[in-house]
């Protein structure tokens, strides 16, 4: 193996993940570590993936989405995957800042009846 591979375990420790979330991460076809028996081996390329996959999980994206995302650079290449991503990101900040407004209402809200509540106690 000429570029260095990580194991298992360290690719868990590496992305603070759990070894069920890497195995499920390989079940649903985010992941393709090279195996040797029962032992497997992740690349760079994993490395990578596992990287975007984190981080797509941290904006909101659902791993199907993810899965869709990762497998159009497979298919059409880099600009067709940058094309969705654009796409993809104008739609969740979209989401985002919907949620934003009402959860700036709902903290308002919380917070004109706690101090009514408290005013009306003194």
């Amino acid at each position: 193996m000429s570029e260095q591979h990580l194991t298992f375990k360290e690719m868990c420790a590496k992305f603070d993940v759990t070894p069920r979330t890497l195995r499920y991460y390989e079940y649903i076809e985010l992941l393709n570590p090279i195996k040797d028996g029962r032992t497997r081996f992740y690349t760079s390329r994993e490395v990578a993936r596992m990287t975007l996959i984190l981080r797509g999980r941290r904006f909101g994206f659902s791993l199907e989405e993810i899965r869709q995302w990762l497998l159009l650079y497979e298919e059409e290449g880099t600009e067709a995957q940058n094309s969705a991503w654009v796409e993809m990101a104008s739609r969740k900040l979209d989401d985002l800042k919907a949620q934003r407004v009402e959860l700036d209402a709902t903290i308002d809200d919380l917070t004109q009846l706690r101090d009514r509540v408290e005013g009306g106690s003194k």
